[in-house]
């Protein structure tokens, strides 16, 4: 299993750097730059983020779990667990999409606690929006370090973010055009794949995973 292994712990790096940058990562323009709700949602919560990561007063682990609740809380976890499951969602039980829920959950969270701290100090400029679809928003932001003269573009971070009632959740994110959900569907479903849709397996190794980020 070193190959899925391999590749889902590429992705995880690669999700950190995006959700991070979704929940923690850092200041974007300001308010009244803000041209739609969407946009201010990640505007608000950015800074909010930014706000955790700079406790310096708080301890290591009493910001672990803040960040852990402000990540639950701007994302549907949920959602994006039962996504990531493709086809095998379809002859999964509901005591194994449950499962594979929490273990999800654990994993993400284990993953954005563990790297978090590499991304501070960096900035995330929020340049537009479009929609996707009704109450189905594409925020487009770019991350800014300010560390780097080299002249090159910033990267390209977006969020797909949906409207429910007023109430606003991040279900997916693209870093430099690579759209987080739909990449773990993919690497999810070729380890299943290689282990007889065995979903109790990947519960497992998603646990492990987890584990080894903390």
């Amino acid at each position: 299993m070193s190959g899925p292994n391999s590749r889902i712990s590429t992705l995880a790096r690669r999700a950190v750097l995006g959700l991070f940058l979704a929940g923690a990562g850092l200041m974007a323009a300001s308010p009244a730059t803000a041209a739609s709700p969407a946009e201010a949602f990640v505007q608000a919560n950015v800074q909010k983020g930014l706000t955790i990561l700079n406790n310096k007063t708080a301890s290591t682990e009493q910001r672990r779990g803040e960040f852990e609740s402000f990540i639950l809380g701007l994302t549907d976890m949920k959602r994006i667990a039962k996504f990531t499951l493709g086809q095998y969602r379809r002859t999964a039980t509901p005591e194994q999409q449950d499962a594979f829920a929490a273990a999800f959950q654990t994993y993400a969270t284990a993953v954005y606690q563990s790297y978090f701290s590499k991304y501070s100090g960096q900035t995330l400029r929020v340049t537009g929006s479009q929609d996707h679809g009704p109450g189905d928003t594409i925020v487009t932001t770019q991350m800014i370090d300010p560390n780097d003269h080299s002249g090159q573009q910033p990267l390209e971070v977006d969020f797909r973010v949906l409207s429910d009632n007023g109430k606003f959740v991040v279900i997916d994110f693209a870093v430099a055009g690579i759209w987080l959900a739909i990449e773990e569907r993919d690497q999810f479903s070729s380890f299943l794949g290689q282990n007889n849709g065995d979903i109790g397996t990947l519960i497992s190794h998603l646990h492990e995973l987890a584990k080894s980020y903390r």
